[in-house]
């Protein structure tokens, strides 16, 4: 029989929460010398008034815990929100929803005119598997200009470890790096047998340890705000506050957007770069011409 994707994610997922977890922190002695980190699957039943057989039966994802049993794991692990939405997103699926049709999702004219509005802003479209969907001229600046990609290449996650100018980019690259990461794995939990992002994940897993270590830790993220320091070689240091805003039309498609602080070196950096950005197209144009 063929097991549900869902299920299995579901339990390696709650495998990797047990192994960040030390007995005390749960209330338990340690005991003897243990040969791997973390709760046994016999102290994780025991937490939650189950059997270890019964609790093994869903690591092994050979079964679909209720909801009351969910939320008592999710207590026992010491699991944040984020964790806890993406464990009953995964437990919600019965069924493997297929891949949809329309592969590649794309940016609706509107959408990308009130990114080319936003001069003084740079924004960009990040889809389900961190594809770059759409941006503004300013992010090009700031980035890159994305068009010069193949589509399949045009993936934010894949750039972090593909291009070098990406590494230098970022003052923080494996915080960043491990954010979209985990991030990607959240968007997962909607389409676990998705083959594309199977594929993205197969490539990236076989070209790199670190992604292939990162991926396995099952670590999830939703998609937020905070704050990013970028080097660029044009304007030099820059700190960029980053905003969300969901897509009304396809709530998969994520708006991201990057400010900063009025009268702040980064304000000044930012309207520097726009200049900037403007000369290169109007060079480009010009040799074109």
């Amino acid at each position: 029989m063929k097991r549900n994707p869902h299920l299995n994610e579901l339990g390696e997922f709650l495998k990797a929460r047990r192994a960040e977890l030390n007995p005390s922190e749960v209330g338990l002695r340690g005991g003897q010398r243990r040969r791997v980190r973390g709760l046994r699957r016999e102290e994780v039943a025991l937490l939650a008034a189950i059997s270890t057989e019964y609790y093994a039966r869903i690591e092994q994802g050979r079964l679909q815990a209720s909801a009351p049993l969910l939320s008592e794991l999710a207590q026992v692990l010491r699991l944040n929100e984020d964790q806890r939405t993406y464990l009953f997103e995964l437990a919600a699926k019965e069924t493997v929803r297929p891949s949809t049709s329309r592969d590649r999702q794309q940016v609706d004219t509107q959408l990308q005119r009130m990114l080319d509005d936003l001069t003084a802003t740079p924004a960009f479209v990040i889809g389900r598997r961190t594809d770059i969907l759409g941006w503004n001229q300013l992010a090009a600046a700031l980035w890159t200009d994305f068009a010069r990609y193949p589509v399949r290449e045009r993936v934010f996650v894949r750039l972090l470890f593909t291009e070098p100018w990406m590494r230098e980019l970022y003052t923080d690259w494996e915080e960043v790096t491990r954010l979209a990461i985990a991030q990607l794995r959240m968007e997962s939990a909607r389409y676990p047998g998705d083959r594309a992002l199977t594929a993205l994940v197969d490539e990236l897993s076989a070209r790199d340890t670190q992604f292939r270590q990162w991926w396995t830790e099952h670590d999830v993220a939703a998609r937020g705000k905070g704050t990013k320091k970028l080097r660029h070689p044009a304007v030099g240091e820059l700190t960029l506050d980053w905003d969300t805003l969901t897509c009304a039309t396809d709530p998969e498609q994520h708006i991201i957007v990057w400010t900063a602080a009025p009268d702040s070196p980064t304000y000044d950096g930012l309207r520097l770069l726009a200049s900037w950005g403007a000369d290169q197209k109007r060079t480009a144009s010009d040799a074109v011409g």
